[in-house]
């Protein structure tokens, strides 16, 4: 239930990002609930094994390399997305930067007290 709960919440922030910034369109609240999926899925399979064959450049740059990581599976997401469409890689990598704020502030309001 609670996998289901952030996919949903992904899904809201994929929506309000691409509302409010231009370059990123989706078509409706059932694409960006597919691209919040697309995303999950490709942040498990695809982004370790770049995460791996781009370490040398990574470490070089103190971790940057990591957003256009994010920016580059952004992309791949457009491309295999109908109703999901991105600009250019910098403005993949402002909605990733987007994207990453707001799904950690939705995950923190899931959290629960530890008392």
């Amino acid at each position: 239930m609670k996998l289901l709960t952030k996919l949903l919440l992904n899904a809201v922030a994929v929506f309000v990002i691409a509302y409010f910034l231009d370059g990123v369109h989706v078509d409706n609240y059932i694409t960006a609930l597919i691209v919040a999926f697309v995303l999950s899925v490709l942040n498990l399979i695809v982004k370790p094994i770049l995460v791996i064959f781009t370490l040398p450049i990574t470490i070089v740059t103190l971790g940057l390399f990591l957003l256009i990581i994010n920016a580059l599976i952004i992309l791949l997401a457009d491309n295999l997305i109908a109703g999901f469409s991105v600009s250019s890689i910098w403005i993949a990598v402002l909605f990733s930067i987007l994207l990453s704020v707001l799904q950690s502030i939705f995950h923190s309001l899931l959290k629960e007290d530890k008392k």
